[in-house]
Parts: C-alpha cells; sequence; structure tokens
C-alpha cells in the first residue's frame, strides 16, 4: 500500500510539473519536449474532435518519435499516407540513416532526403503551427527538435471552374473565379505569362485569418497605387473576412455615396484586361469575386464583349446602355414633372391619352409612380431570393398579374404602367449590378424633388449628382475620369470605343508605363494595304 501510494504521490508531482512547463509556453518558442509541444497545441483547440493527431516512430525506431498535426477535412489524407507516412516510416535502399543526425537537425535532414513533397517549409513559433494547421496545412513536429515541418497537402471540397454566374458571357471565355484562392490566381497566370505578374499575400481577420492576395503588373501600375492598397488592406481589424464585399466597405474612399468605387468581377478575362490598364485585383479565398481597384465610372456600362466585337457595334452598345440607364433614373421623375407642372411641353393628343387614363385614378401621379416602384422593388427582391428555376418565373408573372390588376382596379394608369416597366427593363441594361443598384436608390428622391418642383427639381438633383461626383476619387483617381483629364486621347475608350489597333496607349491615371507592348509598330491598316497590294507570287508559299 505504501509503495502504491508513493508512485501515486510520485506521477501526481510528474503530471503537475509536466502542466508547468506546458502552462510556460507561451506560444512562441518550439519546445525540444514533443510531448509539451502537443499538450500546447490541443490545449490551445479545445481538444476539438477534428483535430487528427498521428503519433509515429522515425523509420520504426523508438529514439525518434514525431508526430503529424492536422484537420481532418481540410487535409488531403491519401497524401500524407503516402507521401508523409509511408516514406517516414519504412526504410529502404539509398535511404540515409537517423543515426547520422542530430535530433536537432532532424527537420531539415528531413526536408532535405526524406520527404516526397513539392512545398515544404520550416517554423519555430507554436502560434505559428496552429496557424497553418487551421489554414489546411499539415505540420510534422519531431522529439527532440525546435523547428515543425509545414507540408502543404490541402484537400477540402472545392467547386471546380464554373461559367460565371452574375455576369452572363454573350462572346468570350467562360470560365469564372472559385472559392479557391490558389485557382483564382492560377487562372490569371494561365492568361498573363508575364514575369512581371506580382501576386501578394496577406492574412485578414483576426479570428477567420482570410487569405487575401493582391495582384498587379510590376512596371505597369502605378506603384503609390499598390501601396496604397496595401496599406487600407493591412490596417482592416475585423474578426472574419468571408466575402470581397467586406474588404470593399472598408478601402473604398467614400463610404456615404451610393455610387460603386471599387468593381467587383467574376470573369478572369475583365480582370486580366484591367491588369494590363494598371489597375490592382484583389482576391479573397472563399469569395468567387475579385475586386477592381482603382475603378472609375464608365467601367461600369463598359463590357469585356466590347473589347470582342468591332469597334462600330460596341460604341453602339455602348450607347444603348448609357441611354438605358438614363431612362433608369430619369423616367419616373420626368413622367411627374410633365403630368403635373409642364403638360403644355408634351403634344396634345398624348396629353388627351394620359388624362383619360388617369381619369379613373384617385391618386396624384407621384403616388402612383412611388407605389408601382416600391411593389417592383418588392417582386425583383422575391424573385432573387426564390430558387433558381423558380425566381424568374415569378418576377415575370407577378410583375404582370400586379400591372394587369392594378389597371383594371383603378389604383394606376395604363401610361404609368409603361413607364415602370421601362424603366425597370432600362436598369437591366446595366452590365454591372452594383451600378444598376445606384441607379434604383437615388430613382426615388428624384422623383420626390420633380413631385415638389417639376423639371427645376430633376435639374437640381442632376446637378447636385454631377458635383458629387466630380468630388469622388478611387484610390487618388477621379471618378470621372476619363472626362476630367481633359484628353481627347483617352476618351477614345469611354463612350465610344476607337479600333484596337488605334489604342495604343494605356490609361496613364491608372498606369506608369502609358505604351502599350506592341510585337510591330506597324498599323493593322498598314498591314492590310501591304497585303492587298502584293500579289498570289509576292506572298510567301506554305510548306
Amino acid at each position: 500500500m505504501r509503495r502504491k501510494g508513493k508512485a501515486q504521490r510520485k506521477q501526481a508531482i510528474n503530471e503537475r510539473r509536466f502542466e508547468e512547463k506546458v502552462e510556460a509556453l507561451d506560444g512562441e518558442d518550439l519546445s525540444a519536449a514533443l510531448d509539451q509541444n502537443l499538450a500546447w497545441l490541443q490545449e490551445q483547440m479545445g481538444h476539438s474532435d477534428d483535430v487528427v493527431v498521428r503519433e509515429f516512430y522515425y523509420e520504426g525506431d523508438r529514439r525518434l518519435r514525431a508526430a503529424l498535426v492536422m484537420i481532418d477535412g481540410l487535409t488531403n489524407s491519401e497524401r500524407i499516407h503516402e507521401d508523409v507516412l509511408r516514406s517516414m516510416m519504412l526504410t529502404g535502399p539509398g535511404t540515409q540513416s537517423h543515426q547520422e543526425f542530430e535530433p536537432a537537425q532532424a527537420a531539415q535532414h528531413l526536408m532535405r532526403y526524406k520527404l516526397p513533397v513539392g512545398e515544404v517549409r520550416t517554423i519555430r513559433k507554436l502560434r505559428d503551427v496552429i496557424k497553418v494547421v487551421l489554414s489546411g496545412d499539415t505540420a510534422l513536429l519531431l522529439e527532440g527538435c525546435q523547428e515543425a515541418l509545414v507540408i502543404s497537402a490541402k484537400g477540402w471540397a472545392k467547386r471546380g471552374v464554373d461559367e460565371p454566374k452574375s455576369e452572363s458571357v454573350v462572346r468570350g471565355p467562360r470560365d469564372a473565379f472559385g472559392e479557391t484562392i490558389r485557382t483564382n490566381t492560377a487562372l490569371l497566370r494561365r492568361r498573363i505569362k508575364d514575369p512581371d505578374l506580382r501576386i501578394k499575400n496577406f492574412t485578414v481577420g483576426t479570428r477567420s485569418n482570410t487569405d487575401v492576395a493582391i495582384v498587379y503588373i510590376a512596371g505597369v501600375a502605378q506603384q503609390g497605387i499598390v501601396d496604397e492598397v496595401e496599406r487600407r488592406i493591412s490596417e482592416i481589424e475585423l474578426d472574419g473576412i468571408f466575402e470581397g464585399g467586406y474588404i470593399e466597405q472598408f478601402i473604398e474612399d467614400n463610404h456615404w455615396s451610393p455610387f460603386p468605387q471599387i468593381q467587383n468581377t467574376e470573369r478572369p478575362d475583365k480582370a486580366s484586361a484591367n491588369l494590363l490598364e494598371g489597375k490592382v485585383i484583389i482576391l479573397i479565398d472563399g469569395s468567387p469575386y475579385s475586386l477592381i481597384a482603382p475603378s472609375v465610372l464608365t467601367q461600369f456600362y463598359h463590357s469585356p464583349e466590347d473589347y470582342y466585337e468591332r469597334f462600330l457595334i460596341s460604341t453602339l452598345l455602348r450607347f444603348i446602355r448609357a441611354l438605358s440607364m438614363t431612362m433608369a433614373l430619369l423616367l419616373p421623375s420626368l413622367y411627374i414633372s410633365f403630368s403635373s407642372f409642364h403638360p403644355e411641353m408634351i403634344p396634345s393628343k398624348l396629353v388627351i391619352a394620359m388624362a383619360a387614363g388617369r381619369a379613373t385614378v384617385p391618386f396624384p401621379s407621384v403616388v402612383e409612380a412611388f407605389a408601382m416602384e416600391v411593389s417592383i422593388e418588392i417582386l425583383r427582391e422575391a424573385s432573387v431570393r426564390l430558387p433558381g428555376p423558380i425566381g424568374p418565373t415569378i418576377g415575370i408573372v407577378g410583375a404582370l398579374i400586379v400591372g394587369e390588376a392594378a389597371v383594371q382596379a383603378g389604383i394606376v394608369s395604363p401610361i404609368m404602367v409603361i413607364v415602370v416597366a421601362l424603366t425597370t427593363i432600362g436598369s437591366f441594361a446595366a452590365p454591372s449590378y452594383n451600378a444598376a443598384i445606384a441607379l434604383r436608390m437615388l430613382r426615388f428622391p428624384i422623383m420626390l424633388l420633380a413631385a415638389m418642383f417639376g423639371l427645376y427639381g430633376v435639374m437640381l438633383f442632376l446637378i447636385i449628382i454631377v458635383v458629387h461626383l466630380c468630388s469622388l476619387k478611387s484610390f487618388g483617381v477621379p471618378y470621372l475620369s476619363p472626362f476630367s483629364q481633359g484628353s481627347f486621347r483617352a476618351l477614345g475608350d469611354s463612350l465610344i470605343r476607337i479600333p484596337l489597333y488605334k489604342m495604343t496607349k494605356r490609361p496613364d491615371v491608372f498606369s506608369q508605363d502609358a505604351e502599350r507592348k506592341r510585337t510591330n509598330s506597324s498599323s493593322a491598316e498598314d498591314i492590310d494595304h501591304d497585303s492587298a497590294s502584293k500579289g498570289p507570287a509576292d506572298r510567301p508559299q506554305e510548306k
């Protein structure tokens, strides 16, 4: 009994000393004792069931213990079993025995001679071990060694490269960004095979530790803009970042403006084209959308298809989009102004038709317009929240039923239904969802001013909008560029689009190198004329 009690006391003393040593670990340097490191890691991660600790002996020798620490579901278990455990636990010809190195150099030896893994690095901090494990990597801890090996073997479930969901593709590549940041950087690398393409990684979020990458082309993007993007991202203090909208709201210049100052896209071709103009792309792990900074007003009614079609077609489409967005903003307010304050500006027959349609409507035109616009917004929001196959159908059918029923009941006039329908269709023509949202929001205050002051109220609000746009900047770039530059050359890719062979300069507000790299200084017209002047005998024959 005495021996048993003495043994229990001795065991309790040893356990207490071990706990004191574990508590002494502050998360900074790794201890040479493997048990202490594992105990501290388990304590910090709350003994979670998905934390896997696999202990084993190197080459079957009990004198050198090792342990793999990983998260179940974030790691490729098959790769760990085949490339790590098999190579370390089994001996074979050509392998260097563990007796030829000291335990303190075990990490360096394994990294150089034993592990057939492409990406391996060493760390010395316990808190870094937790970070890499929670990011999906595997940590290898060794007895007697104060270094841990980080083995890149991420293997969580991910969505493959798919078509864009929110940006329809008429002509062009049909691949889209995904939720994995490395897949997204690879999509950009695939398009821009330039050694000057730079990718810088950040970790944002005190608890989520979200990976964020900024992508730019060195020598093309202005270094001041790149530094400003880095500074704003590094100053974000938030528990978690789960989508690019979090970062967008933190780094934009004017938080009170309804106009978006940072563009988002899920199309790699669009992001690559903006990189070539000198802009910076921000990628967020877990988000299929990239952010484009800086952004100006003209970008939000441009589409990648504008550069895939001939310049005459592209210019026509841009004019149609500009007209559609103007209708989406002004059409209801113009109807209120003309019907309530300035009927003399409308042709007489149209005035009579409008008066006949409004004969049974008990509300003034402003109430009529507000009621229809609010109803349309409710239907639009409902169609977005409903499941995919049902949503568009509910939106169209609901609008038809509500509009027809409102006219039959005498609540609204037929002309008002036409105005609201044209307004809604015009907002759909905007390539950017953020820009369409801004127009939908500004439509209501301008309708209110039109009801109070008529066309004077509409003009007053337009002046306020223009003044506000003139004051906006995106990372130091004027929001109304290139209109505010006073340069005719810069207007060649604004409301109009000149031929591609004439676009020999980059936008100087974004890039530090305005000259586009060309393999041949001759223009397309010169090439065509030279080819036409040569006969069949003058042209090189194919072999």
